[in-house]
């Protein structure tokens, strides 16, 4: 289910909205301030889309959005009371997607949410739920999952992945394939190894996400990225 965080110090509109959210059928979660923002993001899957306030008590919703860009892929709605062209630039440009008025009707920024996630690729044309993607991030080597989980990768994972996920419609890769590629890396390298890469790798999302693992082995062929996946440089 996509999960929506609110972070809004006023306790009356945070419940409005977690309850106008819940209703639209999203997990709906809110919080009152910037510590809390972040103790919510270290323990618990990341959001698909954060509902951010500008004035929160104990820190600005501006510098938030930058440090949220900085630690999740998601998108980001600024809801705010000042609704002047400068802090909406400013807005903007911190890494908001979407710039609300608080006095916005609770079905606009239903509708803003909806229409963002659609845009980030979270939302079908037809409203229903795109397939939950996972992440490979090219400058951190780490395999993020869909429920938010960054599995740290060697370099030989990585490059397996990275294969696998460059495939298009989850076709297979073949053992040739991979063992060539794979073998660049290493002096010697042949299906035991390629066995062994792809047990331990299964083993990692087993112990480290609540997802089942996207890679399967086809008999007699290869392996395949069965899930969506997408590569971020």
């Amino acid at each position: 289910m996509t999960r929506i965080l609110i972070v809004e110090d006023e306790a009356m509109l945070r419940g409005d909205l977690i309850d106008f959210m819940t209703l639209s059928g999203y997990e709906a979660t809110g919080v009152a301030s910037a510590a809390a923002l972040r103790k919510e993001l270290a323990e618990r899957a990341a959001p698909q889309v954060v509902i951010l306030d500008i004035g929160l008590p104990d820190a600005s919703g501006f510098d938030l959005a930058r440090e949220i860009r900085a630690r999740i892929d998601c998108g980001i709605i600024m809801l705010t009371a000042h609704g002047d062209a400068e802090s909406r630039i400013r807005g903007f440009e911190s890494g908001a997607d979407v710039y609300l008025v608080k006095h916005a009707p609770l079905r606009e920024i239903a509708a803003a949410v909806q229409n963002l996630l659609r845009r980030i690729g979270l939302l079908e044309p037809d409203g229903g739920t795109a397939p939950e993607r996972w992440l490979l991030d090219l400058r951190r080597w780490h395999l993020v999952a869909p429920d938010g989980s960054a599995i740290k990768l060697t370099a030989t994972e990585f490059t397996f992945l990275q294969a696998l996920i460059q495939k298009e419609n989850g076709d297979t890769c073949s053992r040739d394939e991979l063992t060539r590629l794979l073998a660049r890396r290493q002096t010697q390298f042949d299906n035991r190894h390629l066995d062994a890469v792809v047990s331990r790798l299964r083993r990692k999302i087993a112990s480290q996400t609540s997802t089942e693992s996207p890679i399967k082995s086809v008999y007699g062929i290869g392996y395949a990225f069965t899930a969506a996946g997408r590569i971020e440089t």
